[in-house]
């Protein structure tokens, strides 16, 4: 699949209990009634715990969209349609066949249900079977266990760390541990 045809990207991503699909503007309302726990930012490499930087940051996700740079989604309950947080195909490379799983995140309520792991699944399986991706990467601060734990519950290898990576909102510096799944592991899951 070639980039002409992951952008603009249309379709809709679901199991029983999840919908995965583009973000827009008007999701700021439902995104604003879950997004302003402090705690949610605490590894996210902005903070968006605010009616402003929220509204900006989808902003910025939908230009990033519109400028073939990522393809960010809401993530909605299938059943109610209540959007619970954000995730985003980015870094995509037509040429080599990759690209990053990120800027993921859930309301607090809606962490450690398993939304997450069917979410990974979801674009994990659109990624390798639909676009034919040979690499999907992730990254993650090194202090989120979290994180890394759910990573490495759905398959994907530790491949190393990246020094003082990213400068972070409270300005800590960052190390940024890198994760991947090969096209060929994925049928291990």
């Amino acid at each position: 699949m070639n980039m002409k045809k992951i952008f603009p990207f249309t379709h809709v991503l679901e199991d029983d209990i999840v919908r995965v699909r583009l973000i827009r503007d008007s999701d700021t309302v439902e995104l604003s009634r879950i997004a302003f726990e402090p705690s949610i930012w605490t590894f996210f490499t902005v903070d968006i715990s605010n009616e402003l930087s929220l509204r900006n940051w989808i902003q910025s996700a939908i230009y990033d969209h519109m400028h073939k740079q990522r393809v960010p989604f809401a993530i909605e309950l299938k059943e109610s349609g209540q959007v619970v947080g954000s995730t985003s195909f980015g870094n995509i490379s037509d040429r080599d066949r990759r690209l990053e799983i990120g800027w993921t995140w859930l309301g607090k309520d809606f962490q450690r249900t398993g939304i997450n792991r069917r979410v990974k699944k979801l674009l994990l399986k659109y990624a390798f079977e639909v676009m034919k991706m040979e690499r999907v990467e992730f990254k993650t601060d090194t202090l989120n266990v979290q994180s890394k734990n759910a990573l490495y519950g759905i398959g994907a290898k530790e491949e190393g760390t990246l020094r003082s990576h990213t400068l972070m909102p409270d300005k800590r510096r960052r190390d940024t541990v890198y994760f991947s799944i090969l096209n060929n592991e994925w049928g291990e899951q």
